[in-house]
């Protein structure tokens, strides 16, 4: 990777975004599988503070950002849950499919719940919430880590395996700072 413009502290605005992204993107899944019932709305989220706190412990806590202001907002607050770790750890750690697997389901969870409810029972403001469900959870995310969060992180010109895994097949510069 080249050497770029990275930031110490985002600016607030790309955090409360993200943050902001994140949180809609709950609350439309609860709203879509509350239909089933509330116990079912409250277990997903649930399982989403679960997918947060899984991600503190497992990476935020080794990032460049650990007690920083990082662009998904999630690097202030890791300190006040985890200790800090290694840095060499988040370098060194591989991402894989699996490990994908349950921030994905974050949204297909509600997805596949709004599919078999609106075969069951059409509306167009349960379409309406899928729609942006589907777009806030992959073009939303998407623009947002590609052209704010991502591209400017300190961590990745250091090392992501996040990146790695996402960036693959482009040619990457071994020198690293």
């Amino acid at each position: 990777m080249s050497k770029g413009k990275s930031y110490e502290q985002f600016p607030l605005w790309i955090p409360l975004t993200a943050i902001i992204l994140s949180f809609s993107t709950y609350i439309i899944g609860a709203a879509i599988l509350i239909e089933f019932s509330i116990i079912i709305a409250l277990l997903y989220l649930l399982y989403c503070i679960g997918i947060e706190l899984l991600v503190v412990i497992r990476s935020c806590k080794h990032c460049y950002y650990y007690n920083k202001l990082c662009g998904l907002g999630k690097g202030k607050y890791a300190s006040f849950l985890v200790k800090k770790g290694d840095p060499k750890k988040f370098i060194e750690r591989e991402v894989t499919v699996s490990d994908l697997l349950p921030d994905f389901l974050v949204a297909l969870f509600p997805i596949a719940g709004g599919i078999i409810l609106s075969i069951i029972d059409f509306s167009f403001i349960r379409i309406g919430l899928l729609i942006l469900l589907i777009l806030l959870s992959t073009s939303g995310t998407a623009f947002l880590r590609g052209s704010f969060a991502c591209k400017y992180c300190k961590q990745r010109q250091i090392g992501c395996p996040a990146d790695q895994f996402f960036n693959k097949n482009k040619k990457t510069d071994k020198t690293r700072i």
